[in-house]
């Protein structure tokens, strides 16, 4: 479990293709130091596990679904990702609960400066997610918790501030880039629920 806040990049140093899986070799530009064999960890939102590192890199690898269903395939040597460890029970929640489970994939239609120095950008989004973005509600975009600002059935708004951009992967953004996307777990629920609680209910005959 993630909170969506990004704590460092990392540089992609190396790609190992073995049974249609990728391993990659990634250098995080602020080291972590209490890393663990088995752990897990976000790269641009997608939830890996650790199988090897050091005090310079560490390793993951992702498996044919998860090259699927994310842009981790499209990723090179050399390309800048977002990291994240697991939150810890004693620390804060600065963002959303995020699992690391990407929904799908989002392309950038519009990305401009907005009256301050924030970005305003507009994703595209899969037609079967929309049902799950509301405005002001929560969604994670390449492991970042993001507010939304408004959403509809086939795109979405948010506002990327300046800190935001400094720390993270979206200096690389530009109209056409695919994101990662990872909707709020709450709605899924609620409608897990709702559809039992409806299912439940005996039909009413006259």
């Amino acid at each position: 479990m993630f909170s969506g806040i990004v704590e460092t990049t990392g540089l992609i140093i190396g790609i190992e293709i073995m049974d249609e899986c990728k391993n990659f070799l990634i250098s995080p530009i602020t080291p972590f130091t209490d890393l663990t064999i088995g752990e897990s960890i976000s790269v641009n939102g997608v939830c890996l596990t650790l199988t090897h590192f050091s005090n310079q890199y560490f390793s993951v690898t992702a498996v044919p679904e998860t090259l699927k269903l994310t842009n981790l395939d499209m990723l090179d040597i050399n390309h800048v990702v977002n990291l994240e460890r697991s939150i810890k029970l004693d620390s804060r929640l600065g963002g959303h609960y995020v699992q690391g489970h990407v929904d799908g994939i989002g392309k950038i239609l519009e990305i401009f400066p907005d009256k301050s120095t924030a970005l305003l950008v507009k994703i595209s989004i899969p037609k079967q997610l929309s049902r799950y973005i509301v405005n002001k509600g929560y969604i994670t975009l390449d492991g970042m918790s993001i507010t939304v600002i408004q959403s509809t059935e086939t795109w979405f708004t948010v506002t990327l501030i300046p800190h935001t951009q400094e720390v993270t992967i979206i200096k690389q953004y530009s109209v056409g880039t695919l994101i990662n996307i990872e909707v709020d777990i709450l709605g899924k629920y609620v409608e897990k629920l709702l559809g039992a609680y409806q299912h439940a209910i005996p039909n009413k005959t006259s």
